[in-house]
């Protein structure tokens, strides 16, 4: 299977987009809780909240989205969630680099009294990151182009 074959597998990427969804309630979920609470930042909800996700997604499209790649024993399979972890942190900092950029604007969106504006940044830097990710995990990740 070559490179283009590996990036545009209709199935594949509706399954990476539904892992995908899954891990942006994980996200949105505790990103907001450590927000609304005040625990931390927004930024740092962001990253606490991906760092979440990013483990969830790993294992769901280690099992599902790529199981036809990469080794079963346990070597490869921790090979593949270092380099996983490496790949999401690069989309993880385009996520962060989003939402410190649009919290820092002067924006308020309004919704039932309560601005909702700094929990519309969170799933902005989500959709940011996406196609990053695709091509970054089939092709670094789990190596979709080589067959393997």
């Amino acid at each position: 299977m070559g490179i283009t074959d590996a990036l545009t597998s209709v199935p594949r990427f509706g399954r990476f987009l539904t892992v995908g969804a899954g891990g942006a309630v994980i996200d949105l979920t505790v990103s907001s809780t450590l927000t609304i609470t005040g625990v931390v930042s927004p930024e740092w909800a962001k990253l606490g909240g991906a760092e979440c996700a990013i483990v969830l997604m790993f294992l769901v499209n280690d099992w599902w989205t790529f199981a036809d790649h990469g080794g079963s024993g346990r070597r490869s399979k921790l090979r593949r969630l270092a380099k996983s972890n490496l790949v999401r942190s690069a989309g993880l900092l385009v996520q962060f680099a989003v939402v410190r950029g649009l919290t820092r604007w002067d924006v308020s969106v309004m919704v039932g009294g309560r601005d909702i504006w700094t929990f519309l940044t969170l799933a902005i830097a989500i959709g940011c990151a996406v196609l990053l990710n695709y091509f970054a995990e089939s092709l670094f990740t789990w190596r979709a182009h080589t067959g393997k």
